[in-house]
């Protein structure tokens, strides 16, 4: 008995004083292993008075459970601290600046169609949005394009049937609030259009259209260049800007003219990108033609307004130097970060 308490007491000073969980296993295997003291003792019983045996097997038993608490103990502490330690290690401080990360970006065509609504919402225009699937009344008709125009043609428009196709402009929109509005009319019409156009790096089948209608009684010419004009020098940023007037043909408008600006990377010196003209053409406009107008139920005699179309993926061309409309297209992430 005095042997088993003397291990018992050498055991639990030795378990106290392990370093690791490592010096514990050593001392499990030294005292409980099989060939481990305690179990040396208790295959020695069969040497001892049969009177003993039970007392010492009892001793030898209540030793060994001992010894496994105080190793369980001794490892739970062990294992406590090594989580404290990486708790501690792995600790966020909640108070440091974020990580930089990669972020998301507005697409080009975007940008600019924001910076539009923008200028546009700011001198008192609201922002309307058309179907994409439109009928030929709306599309054609209404807008003064008669059926042998070549717009109709199926090689230019895509068509589901006779009487529904994709639009091919936004000036259907246009029509529609003219039916559902009373004049004065103050909107712009943003949205995608589609035309059959082989893909090119100027051309794409679907593409982005901007178009503004004004009809109030005394709208003149004039209104429509001020107009044009205060928007493409905000836009483009240039104050000096030179914007000329060329007369033009549009079914849906009359007087009608296309509008060129100065070329914005040669300053009118004459480049690669305005074929050396030192212009670029920007829109189309004119004044709404009176057949638009009584078709949509507005008086032409006592109300007069204008038009004017233009393109968000050309303007972005421009204002940020790219040279191919399928750019817009490709989700090359190497153009689209320069746009974040």
């Amino acid at each position: 008995m005095s042997e088993i308490t003397a291990i018992t007491r050498i055991a639990r000073q030795a378990i106290e004083t392990a370093k690791d969980i490592t010096d514990l296993e050593v001392l499990r295997v030294q005292y409980l292993g099989k060939k481990g003291e305690l179990t040396a003792l208790l295959r020695g019983l069969g040497r001892l008075p049969k009177e003993d045996r039970p007392s010492a097997g009892a001793a030898i038993n209540e030793s060994k459970g001992l010894i496994e608490d105080l190793i369980q103990v001794r490892k739970e502490q062990f294992e406590a601290a090594a989580l404290r330690e990486r708790l501690d290690a792995e600790a966020i401080d909640v108070t440091l600046r974020g990580r930089d990360g990669d972020i998301g970006g507005l697409h080009p065509v975007t940008i600019v169609l924001d910076r539009m609504e923008s200028f546009f919402r700011s001198v008192g225009y609201d922002v309307i949005e058309g179907p994409e699937i439109e009928d030929d009344y709306h599309n054609f008709e209404a807008l003064n394009l008669p059926e042998h125009h070549p717009a109709r043609a199926m090689h230019d428009t895509f068509y589901f049937n006779p009487n529904l196709l994709l639009r091919t402009h936004t000036s259907p929109a246009q029509v529609r609030t003219m039916e559902s509005n009373d004049p004065p009319i103050r909107v712009i019409c943003p949205g995608r259009c589609f035309r059959v156009d082989p893909p090119d790096p100027s051309h794409l089948p679907m593409f982005h259209q901007v178009e503004g209608l004004v009809v109030d009684s005394d709208i003149s010419f004039a209104d429509l260049k001020g107009t044009v004009e205060e928007f493409l020098r905000v836009f483009f940023e240039n104050e000096d800007l030179n914007v000329r007037f060329r007369p033009s043909y549009f079914p849906f408008t009359e007087p009608s003219a296309e509008v060129d600006v100065q070329c914005v990377h040669c300053l009118g010196k004459g480049c690669r990108v305005c074929s050396h003209t030192g212009w670029l053409e920007v829109m189309g406009s004119g004044m709404v033609h009176p057949k638009v107008l009584e078709y949509s139920g507005i008086d032409s005699e006592k109300y007069t307004g204008f038009a004017f179309g233009m393109g968000p993926d050309r303007l972005a061309m421009l204002r940020y130097g790219v040279d191919d409309l399928r750019h817009y297209l490709d989700n090359d992430l190497r153009f689209l970060e320069q746009f974040r």
